[in-house]
């Protein structure tokens, strides 16, 4: 059909702008449209359930009682200052029309149309276009930016509308004719032949320019060539306040891609040909925290392997930028323990904590004893469901302990702060770890969740007041100080953070911090009044992870000026130096 698109505009559309929000202060939290308000807990009309209107309902409440919030509201208290969306272009794996069939969206259609399932008329093309338009309007006035997921790596099907235009041009071939599939869907997107790189760059700026979207996540980036993904950049820099756009991807690809010799791509490889505001997703640091993204037995830092982390660890917190580890600037990296693909962190460290793999399971299944070997089976499954619904008990306790030591990891590291919506209340897919079609049931947020684990969510919450309070943490050098065991301890600038994994209390000096940090400072250069001043210092305890599962943050509000901070068994405190 054809639309007049000013005739799909929102009242007030004009006034419509994007949230003043510098690139220091951006926190993200990842959703799916659908995922968001599908849950009959949120309190959402309806109508709206699943749907882009959701995003337009204020005041919305776990079961409409008035006591806890959900939806925009919940995200606006929780502190997040930014919005990114799964895809919703026109995508092709669902029908429309059919309420029961769920998707991510990673299989394009039509790239310059908004999904229609997420509707309330998928039947007529001007309605899920003003309602998308609502969907941003209405994040933008409560303060925050979108950014859309986008997939200009593959299509849903080879036989695709490029395909039918122009037959071997906008799809890479292997030598031998076949199709090349690094991104594991069938048919590579020739990003580097022109006419493909000029799609991409007029499709990524007519999002900006008519939908008003303040970002863009590029999936599978690594199948893109660097000309196009700068092209890209200069594009939405030469729009009224493009330059603040935010564009990021994932270095990476499923497999190799056949390109035109001399092509680049944006992969880890490529990055340094990348222009310095494109970013990418941190693999590295995710791993080091939680552990082998694939592999549920290799573990992480917070999860059973810290003496073997701790260096990474450190690194980590730094966003990489020691000269054997540079990753670039930390504007350009997205530090994260979770997305929407894999395990959820919830889930990493139920089957990495709660395993098959204890001594005492292997002893039964050697011994040839079938019946305890089955006992035990069924006692690591109890045990898992147990601590997949987070049930009162010590293995729920020690998944809480881990999980609040992740986020405090990702929100005190430089660089900018990622995490799948629901990460904060110990989202579940009860071990699913390609949900991608397994329904919204699977995938969504579960309201009632969040208000059982209050605990986890004013942590989240504190977290991220501290953060957007001390602004800093994003590009200050965050400078490690030697800790006892397998702790970690860091500075930047007023703040020092603490991470004790071990189930050993330990206490470190505070003449630690200070000397550490002015040592980075007057390196080589005579003392001062300041640098003297720092082994008076006087510190307060901003926020401890301690309160993740008791609801009372045992340390919060304490004062030290020497001595040495407290570090309890299995928990994260954060300091703050007083001038």
């Amino acid at each position: 059909m054809v639309v007049d698109l000013a005739r799909t505009d929102p009242a007030g559309w004009e006034h419509d702008t994007h949230p003043i929000t510098p690139l220091r202060e951006t926190m993200v939290a990842e959703m799916h449209v659908a995922s968001f308000s599908a849950n009959p807990h949120g309190g959402f009309p309806l109508e709206h359930r699943g749907k882009y209107l959701a995003f337009t309902d204020l005041g919305t409440t776990v079961d409409g009682k008035g006591e806890f919030p959900t939806g925009v509201d919940y995200f606006k208290q929780l502190g997040v200052t930014a919005i990114q969306l799964l895809p919703f272009y026109d995508y092709g794996s669902v029908d429309e029309n059919d309420p029961r069939q769920y998707n991510w969206g990673y299989d394009p259609l039509n790239y310059n149309v908004p999904e229609g399932s997420y509707s309330t008329n998928p039947f007529d093309g001007t309605v899920r276009i003003t309602e998308c338009k609502q969907m941003i309007q209405s994040l933008h006035a409560q303060g925050f930016k979108v950014i859309m997921d986008v997939v200009y790596n593959h299509m849903y099907t080879a036989d695709n509308w490029f395909e039918r235009v122009v037959s071997g041009y906008f799809v890479r071939r292997n030598a031998d004719g076949t199709l090349s599939n690094g991104s594991g869907c069938g048919d590579d997107m020739a990003s580097e032949r022109a006419m493909m790189r000029r799609y991409i760059v007029d499709s990524v700026t007519y999002w900006a320019r008519e939908y008003h979207i303040d970002g863009f996540r590029f999936d599978l980036m690594g199948l893109i060539d660097t000309d196009t993904m700068n092209a890209v950049r200069a594009s939405l820099d030469a729009l009224p306040g493009g330059k603040d756009l935010i564009m990021y991807g994932e270095p990476w690809a499923a497999g190799p891609s056949s390109t035109l010799p001399g092509t680049e791509l944006a992969n880890k490889e490529g990055l340094h040909l990348l222009d310095s505001r494109i970013g990418h997703f941190c693999d590295r640091t995710r791993d080091a925290i939680k552990g082998h993204v694939f592999e549920r037995r290799i573990k992480g830092y917070v999860n059973g392997n810290a003496h073997d982390t701790k260096p990474q660890i450190e690194l980590a917190v730094d966003a990489w930028r020691a000269p054997e580890t540079n990753e670039g600037n930390a504007g350009q990296i997205i530090q994260y323990v979770s997305a929407h693909d894999d395990w959820t962190l919830w889930d990493k460290l139920c089957l990495s904590m709660i395993g098959d793999d204890s001594p005492e399971s292997a002893n039964k299944a050697e011994s040839g004893h079938a019946d305890d070997s089955h006992r035990t089976l069924e006692s690591r499954d109890d045990a898992l469901e147990h601590a997949y619904r987070a049930m009162p008990g010590t293995q729920t306790r020690k998944v809480l302990e881990a999980n609040a030591l992740a986020a405090g990891l990702i929100y005190t590291a430089a660089g900018i702060p990622f995490m799948l919506a629901g990460e904060e209340f110990g989202k579940t897919k009860f071990g699913n770890d390609n949900s991608f079609d397994s329904g919204v049931k699977v995938n969504e947020l579960d309201w009632a969740r969040a208000e059982r684990m209050q605990g986890l969510v004013d942590y989240y919450r504190r977290l991220i007041a501290v953060r957007r309070a001390n602004p800093g943490l994003f590009d200050a050098e965050h400078i490690a100080v030697e800790a006892p065991g397998n702790a970690v301890a860091y500075r930047s600038d007023d703040i020092a953070v603490l991470v004790n994994p071990d189930d050993e209390e330990y206490s470190l000096p505070v003449e630690r911090i200070d000397s550490a940090f002015a040592d980075s400072l007057h390196d080589d250069l005579p003392a001062t009044p300041e640098s003297a001043s720092h082994a008076e210092a006087r510190w307060v305890c901003v926020l401890d992870s301690s309160g993740t599962s008791t609801g009372e943050f045992r340390q919060t509000g304490i004062r030290i000026a020497g001595g040495g901070f407290p570090m309890p068994a299995r928990t994260l405190s954060i300091w703050k130096r007083e001038r």
